[in-house]
């Protein structure tokens, strides 16, 4: 893991995902937190957006997979928004966290179920 990251924190975006019927079809918010490591020497040094990531981009992908195609599971959600970052960003890794707010379990108090993997560039 490098020492440099890039973090967006608390991303809000509205998808259709879920084991049940009743959650793709009415859907719900999910926020999503990024922290991707990649060495950010020459940027500090250069001063330019060319020497980085822009955090728009990461920002762009987090909201495609999010509002793209429904999901079963948030564990799908969190590899296939680490899978576009790698593949499609110079990043040597990525931390990805999707949560879903208040979900539907019956009974519960529940204020989010959420997962968080760490994926390396091969």
């Amino acid at each position: 893991m490098s020492a440099d990251r890039i973090i967006l924190k608390g991303m809000r975006f509205y998808g259709y995902h879920g084991v049940n019927p009743e959650e793709k079809a009415l859907g719900q918010s999910y926020v999503v937190d990024l922290a991707a490591d990649i060495d950010l020497a020459r940027p500090g040094a250069s001063d330019r957006l060319e020497d980085t990531v822009s955090y728009t981009l990461m920002y762009r992908i987090a909201k495609a997979v999010i509002e793209g195609d429904s999901r079963n599971l948030l564990e799908a959600l969190a590899q296939d928004i680490a899978d576009r970052l790698l593949t499609e960003l110079p990043l040597a890794g990525v931390q990805v966290r999707v949560k879903k707010p208040a979900p539907p379990v019956k009974g519960s108090a529940i204020r989010y179920a959420a997962v968080e993997i760490y994926r390396r560039r091969s």
